[in-house]
């Protein structure tokens, strides 16, 4: 780790402890203070690896003025590592801002790769090309998300969503709305013990989560693109 007091964005696990890094445990053990979304919830992490550290909220709803307690700890000597709840910070969770600010200032910052839903889904997605686009949550309001979900199924490539159980039927209403024969893979609780992959069609996949009295977990929706890039290089 460097003698020059830096800012580390350690990516941490979806759900499954085990799923960290060695050198992301090794930072978290030797950096002075760890920042985190919740501190509660990065405590768990932390007492599950035997590691005690003083812990500071950076949450999204305060993150601009922890980033500027966080660059006052940097420019007093003390190197920082940075969690968010789930996966690699700055991928639809809090870090763009706290990031900007620290490099602004001059502090060193450097990522600790790991554990991330979008890697994750794609790795099992099976519709390789070149691109994927990463949209992170769709819009909440009705006409909002099916006007995005529309632009993005007019696109070449495939992409990526994330949804809560609480508008997962909602999102893929509106997809097999526009495209009911669509090619897409929803995930639900990646990497924990309720883990589950339901592949098919948009209208397919819709109607088994319909049909289910509760719905619970966390969503990944990777939707295949018009066409794959293969193809394209094929009518190329």
């Amino acid at each position: 780790m460097s003698s020059v007091p830096t800012l580390y964005i350690v990516a941490t696990p979806i759900g499954n402890l085990k799923d960290i890094t060695l050198r992301a445990l090794e930072t978290l053990r030797e950096v002075d203070i760890v920042a985190a979304e919740d501190t509660r919830h990065t405590l768990q992490l932390l007492n599950a690896h035997g590691i005690v550290k003083r812990l500071v909220s950076c949450r999204a709803a305060n993150e601009s003025n922890s980033a500027d307690g966080i660059v006052k700890l940097l420019s007093g000597g003390q190197s920082i590592a940075y969690c968010t709840d789930a996966g690699t910070p700055g991928l639809s969770d809090p870090g763009a801002v706290l990031v900007s600010r620290v490099r602004e200032a001059g502090h060193p910052v450097v990522p600790i790769p790991g554990p991330s839903a979008l890697a994750a889904i794609l790795s099992v997605g099976g519709l390789g090309g070149r691109t994927v686009t990463f949209d992170g949550f769709a819009p909440v309001k009705p006409g909002k998300r099916q006007k995005r979900i529309d632009e993005l199924l007019n696109r070449k490539e495939s992409f990526v969503l994330y949804e809560s159980p609480f508008r997962i039927v909602k999102l893929l209403q509106a997809i097999a709305d526009t495209e009911p024969e669509r090619k897409i893979l929803v995930a639900r609780e990646m990497t924990k013990s309720h883990e589950e992959f339901l592949s098919g069609s948009a209208l397919s996949v819709l109607n088994d989560l319909k049909g289910r009295p509760i719905i619970k977990g966390e969503f990944a929706v990777l939707v295949s693109g018009l066409v794959s890039s293969d193809e394209d290089d094929v009518k190329d």
